[in-house]
């Protein structure tokens, strides 16, 4: 069975950066399973996984546009200490949700200062290639919950 749109997808894999350092990777007990098509994972790769088979393996080089997106400099701000909760400890690496104009934003915390903070609203990975190393476990049909849902439940997918 090949994937395709509207099937479960079930891949070990393991990301990389340029420089060959892990990024992230399944576990060998615990792989990824999602719903192909539903926009469970980034588009590059969806792309890249059309049409195998459980047993095939590849590799694919994802450009920003087709994963996370380019970096955006005006997602990077500083905002006052003050504007933080008196006593909070606030460190770098730390992630929080802020309200921009367009609705919540999920932003990271890369500077912290005495009088400033500086905050990232962009994805970790944004204006990175991502290289990606795949084996596909399995392909199956999904569950009526599955596909009205836009992903899948249980081992390897979302748990409710």
């Amino acid at each position: 069975m090949e994937i395709m749109d509207g099937r479960v997808a079930t891949i070990h894999y393991t990301l990389t950066d340029d420089d060959g350092i892990v990024i992230d990777k399944s576990s060998p007990e615990s792989p990824l399973s999602y719903l192909h098509g539903a926009g469970n994972i980034v588009p590059g790769l969806e792309q890249a996984l059309e049409g195998k088979k459980a047993g095939d393996t590849l590799t694919a080089d994802v450009p920003p546009e087709l994963a996370y997106g380019p970096r955006h400099e005006q997602l990077v701000q500083q905002v006052a200490r003050a504007a933080f909760p008196e006593g909070a400890d606030i460190t770098p690496g730390m992630q929080f949700e802020a309200h921009g104009d367009q609705g919540p934003i999920v932003v990271m915390v890369t500077e912290v200062g005495d009088e400033q903070v500086t905050i990232d609203g962009n994805h970790p990975l944004a204006g990175r290639t991502l290289h990606f190393a795949v084996e596909v476990a399995g392909v199956r049909e999904p569950s009526a919950d599955e596909l009205s849902h836009g992903h899948v439940h249980g081992e390897g997918g979302v748990h409710h």
